[in-house]
């Protein structure tokens, strides 16, 4: 046996070793040849509880947790019969009762006939080292902030659940849920608002499904849910529209009354797809058609589906080049104006700004097609800044022109209204062009006003008290609150064209228009009349009382120079506004 020895190679004295036995922090056992105890350091009492007097003569098997399997203690005896020494994780309990993991090694100490006289085992307590793994482990597979599987476990997940779904012939469904307007509830209220609400989303979603069922975040506003056992597509329609309904309700969060309906793609098993990145793909193009149908529905996937989300994407690149490249003198986009009609005089008291758009690629572009994308993307609030930047330009050319007096109205996107900087560039407009307030109109939609609507009057009163008309596009579409709009600084509403379309023959729309127009005059608010197309409308408009007309009936959108001459033609020289 070799004995321990000091740098100058002394052996070192039976008081040091002792010395050194007592102080390790290391928890020591030293049994003898038949394995019984026969000494413990100081850290073995204070790690087990037990003193030497209680454990001496005793098999250290006393300290076992008693999870190790017959075949662990054999082939450990196997490793210190043949090589003297093993090392490995064990649990054991101490003296109370509590189990607890520890590192243990033992090295046998022969006698001078190399013969086994002791077996020193040394063990440390791993609890903490252990858990701070597992909690690596955890953050590694789970998102902090709702505590669902992220994106790597979901992959791993579902993975797994392909390969049963394949092996016992089941059909499955993947349901990707993106959440509608989230993106202006971070704008408004801050991201921690925003956290809190993801964090009562994951908890209804939680509710909607089985044990069974897979509901994982994939970041942002963007979940997922897996169902791994389904009997077809009706199940898969059942499940979300319980999640749409756990999500119509308001969340009380923050003393704000938040929504987060969602819009559902998803994609079934194998008729979509048999492997992970084709379900989740397909799921996603779903989701967005899902948003396209107007939000807060669930699509199921297509094939043909495919084509039309290449075409999306082609164009949403296309704008975003057709933002970047706008210069003075130069940009693919245009305003044109549509007339505005007083039903007393007949003549032009204003209009409305419309946003086009000429792309090289794809030449004329819907508004319905793009603005939808530029909304989804945030290319609004550039694309809506410049809005506001060229009307006031072309307004200040109307005037030199001569046309003055006619207010022109704005559309003012969600994202616009609620962004910091509004009030400073709408100044800055005014400013520029040597404009007034009063030359100009802010247009909302409905669903935009009733969107946080305490944050919305405070941006519109500021709006108003600098003189702006406000006015509250698509009246009769949005379910709104009339005890939130009667607060607002409304002066106009715009009676939606869908009212308007039917007027003569739908006995419901007539209905509608009629109800409309007094309720706003009772509010002291000025009524406009959206998609008059024929003289029957106008009249009959005319004898509810609404107040002006805008629509076919007298001019389609037309380009500034158009404009100009209908304002002259329509109103005489000399006379531009009579009211």
């Amino acid at each position: 046996m070799n004995a321990a020895v000091d740098a100058a190679g002394q052996p070192l004295s039976a008081a040091v070793l002792a010395r050194a036995f007592e102080q390790c922090r290391d928890a020591i056992l030293i049994t003898d040849h038949n394995n019984r105890i026969v000494s413990v350091n100081p850290a073995f009492s204070e790690l087990t509880g037990y003193t030497l007097a209680e454990v001496a003569g005793r098999d250290p098997g006393i300290l076992s947790a008693g999870n190790a399997s017959r075949e662990f203690y054999t082939a450990m005896w196997h490793a210190l019969d043949t090589e003297g020494q093993w090392a490995g994780e064990i649990w054991d309990k101490r003296k109370d009762g509590t189990a607890y993991p520890k590192w243990l090694s033992i090295t046998t100490v022969a006698d001078d006939n190399q013969r086994v006289a002791f077996y020193v085992a040394c063990f440390t307590d791993i609890s903490a080292s252990k858990e701070a793994a597992e909690r690596l482990a955890h953050l590694a597979y789970h998102d902090p902030l709702t505590g669902l599987p992220n994106r790597l476990a979901f992959r791993h997940q579902l993975d797994h659940a392909l390969r049963i779904a394949e092996r016992e012939n089941r059909q499955l469904a993947v349901m990707l849920i993106d959440l509608d307007n989230f993106k202006n509830i971070n704008d408004t209220l801050g991201h921690h608002v925003g956290d809190v609400l993801l964090q009562a989303v994951s908890q209804r979603l939680r509710e909607c499904v089985r044990c069974s069922d897979l509901v994982a975040r994939l970041g942002g506003d963007e979940f997922v849910v897996v169902l791994p056992e389904i009997e077809g597509a009706l199940t898969a329609a059942r499940v979300a529209g319980k999640i749409q309904s756990a999500l119509a309700g308001s969340h009380q969060l923050s003393n704000h009354a938040l929504y987060a309906t969602p819009s559902i793609g998803i994609s079934l098993c194998p008729i979509d797809g048999t492997d992970s990145s084709t379900l989740l793909r397909n799921a996603d193009t779903a989701m967005y058609h899902a948003k396209n149908a107007g939000r807060n529905n669930h699509q199921f996937y297509a094939q043909r589906m495919n084509a039309t989300a290449g075409e999306r994407l082609l164009l949403e690149n296309a704008l975003r080049q057709a933002i970047a490249s706008i210069a003075p003198g130069h940009s693919e986009f245009s305003l044109q104006f549509q007339p505005q009609i007083a039903v007393r005089s007949g003549k032009v008291c204003g209009m409305e700004a419309l946003l086009r758009w000429h792309s090289p690629e794809f030449g004329p572009v819907s508004p319905l097609r793009f603005i939808g994308i530029a909304e989804e993307t945030g290319l609004i609030q550039p694309l809506g800044d410049w809005v506001i930047w060229e009307t006031c330009r072309l307004i200040r050319e109307m005037k030199n022109q001569g046309i003055d007096g006619l207010r022109v109205a704005i559309n003012l996107s969600a994202q616009q209204l609620r962004h910091e900087n509004l009030l400073l560039l709408v100044r800055g407009a005014l400013a520029c062009y040597d404009l007034t307030p009063e030359d100009i109109e802010m247009e909302i939609t409905e669903s935009t006003a009733m969107q946080n609507p305490e944050i919305t009057l405070s941006i519109l009163d500021q709006l108003a008290d600098m003189g702006i008309l406000l006015a509250i596009d698509d009246f009769g579409t949005g379910y709104s609150s009339l005890a939130y709009l009667k607060h607002m600084p409304i002066r106009r509403l715009k009676l939606d064209r869908s009212f308007v379309k039917d007027i003569e023959t739908d006995a419901n729309d007539a209905a509608i228009c009629a109800a409309t127009i007094a309720l706003g005059h009772s509010l002291g608010i000025e009524l406009v009349a959206e998609g008059v197309e024929t003289d029957t409308q106008r009249e009959f408009l005319s004898r509810l009382g609404c107040d002006y007309l805008q629509g076919y009936l007298y001019s389609r959108p037309v380009g500034l120079a158009e404009i100009i001459a209908f304002v002259r033609e329509r109103n005489g020289p000399g006379e531009v506004l009579s009211e």
